[in-house]
């Protein structure tokens, strides 16, 4: 059987199809080809805002017209909420966000025998992590291990947490064994990830991220270990003094901003102030020096006003992120802030966002200029034609001209800056 995976929305989502491609193939199936027709497509949904809803069902949509012969299989987090509208579409299997071993079986089931089948479970029953293969679909340069699943935190935006259920963490002895077969296999760099990894450990009693970042660097030494999205709570003087003791974690922070205001960051239900996540970023930057530190932006959430959003511009502009992710707020239905007074036109939303990633891009500029004249390390991920393009431990992408090998990590010194990226030459 050939199969074909279409995958939606986060790091986490990305792992899980990469694990249940490895399954298959374990099992004897093989990946189609570019333009192959393929016997089971499995799409890997997601439901984080009413667009990611929209392309999710959309994505069925275009897999069934690719062959309408063969299986269609919806799993996620979009799946988990609206199982009846995923069968609706007339995909024959139907799962949520669980069970990937059990989702492989019923698809070469499915295949031989042609019987549908639904499986939702009660996310907020889940107690047990899901083991899964670590790896990743494409070559042998950055591979990811998710050591956390679930969210308790029930941010006012967010449907995730009724989606993926409570916290479950990754045994640290799996995430470890799992990093080593990793680094063994030829992989140059690991991205911890999780649905909010901050929230590792809290269902084990003992070990929290702090510890387990501290095993996973400790144990694959050949390895740059990168951090997935943090909240700011992490952020603390143990966090940065023992993980700046380790010369293989990379001196990157995603941390999840979404507003500079304080008043909207109460409704939004997040569980800190703008002076404790500047207090964060401060700590960051003196124990990683040149560090990158990046953000996750919403504008427009419900009743934010413009002196709100022009206090959220001189709070990012303080912090001096070295990159953003900006969103404009999205409805999503079944989340408390769908229903909240104040929900802002899409023309204000629009706007605001602009303007916001005006600003962002003025930091980037700024941040990149600021490595002019350093030498870096930079893992090549490809090389062709007598350029090669990777990335720097703090995230920066970089073109140096000369012979170096894909997965080879290079030392060179950065000469200037072209179109969002770094110019180098070889050192």
């Amino acid at each position: 059987m050939k199969f074909s995976f279409i995958t939606l929305g986060c790091k986490v989502n990305q792992f899980e199809s990469q694990a249940m491609a490895a399954l298959l193939e374990e099992r004897g199936h093989s990946l189609a080809g570019k333009g192959e027709t393929a016997d089971a497509y499995i799409i890997n949904t997601c439901a984080v805002t009413a667009e990611s809803s929209r392309k999710s069902r959309q994505a069925v949509r275009h897999a069934m017209s690719e062959n309408p012969n063969a299986i269609t299989a919806v799993c996620g987090c979009w799946a988990q909420i609206s199982p009846e509208e995923a069968a609706s579409l007339g995909a024959q299997l139907v799962f949520g966000s669980a069970d990937r071993l059990e989702l492989v079986k019923a698809i070469e089931r499915a295949y031989e025998e042609r019987r549908p089948l639904r499986r939702i479970d009660d996310p907020m029953s889940r107690r047990s992590f899901e083991l899964l293969p670590a790896g990743s679909g494409i070559g042998r340069t950055r591979a990811m291990l998710k050591i956390q699943d679930g969210c308790q935190n029930f941010c006012a935006y967010c449907i995730i947490p009724y989606a993926r259920g409570p916290v479950r963490s990754l045994r640290p002895e799996d995430a470890v064994s799992q990093a080593i077969g990793l680094q063994s296999e030829g992989y140059r760099e690991l991205v911890i990830t999780g649905i909010e990894i901050s929230s590792y450990g809290r269902d084990l009693g003992d070990i929290n991220l702090t510890d387990i970042t501290e095993k996973i660097c400790l144990a694959v030494p050949d390895m740059r270990v990168r951090l997935g999205s943090l909240e700011p709570r992490t952020v603390t003087e143990d966090f940065c003094r023992r993980l700046s003791r380790l010369p293989n974690l990379c001196p990157h922070f995603h941390l999840s901003l979404q507003s500079g205001s304080l008043s909207t960051l109460r409704r939004m239900g997040r569980r800190y102030t703008p002076e404790e996540f500047y207090a964060g970023v401060q700590l960051l930057r003196r124990y990683f020096p040149n560090c990158g530190i990046t953000t996750d932006l919403i504008v427009g959430f419900p009743g934010e006003t413009e002196e709100e959003f022009e206090e959220t511009l001189r709070f990012i502009e303080k912090c001096a992120f070295s990159s953003m992710h900006i969103f404009p707020y999205s409805r999503r239905p079944g989340t408390r802030a769908a229903s909240m007074e104040g929900q802002l036109p899409r023309s204000v939303k629009k706007e605001r966002a602009a303007r916001a990633a005006a600003l962002a891009r003025r930091m980037k500029d700024s941040f990149l200029s600021a490595q002019i004249g350093l030498i870096a390390s930079v893992l090549v991920e490809t090389a062709e034609e007598g350029y090669a393009t990777g990335f720097t431990g703090n995230y920066c992408e970089v073109r140096v001209r000369g012979s170096v090998a894909r997965n080879e990590t290079v030392s060179v010194r950065i000469t200037g800056k072209s179109g969002g990226m770094l110019t180098a030459e070889l050192v």
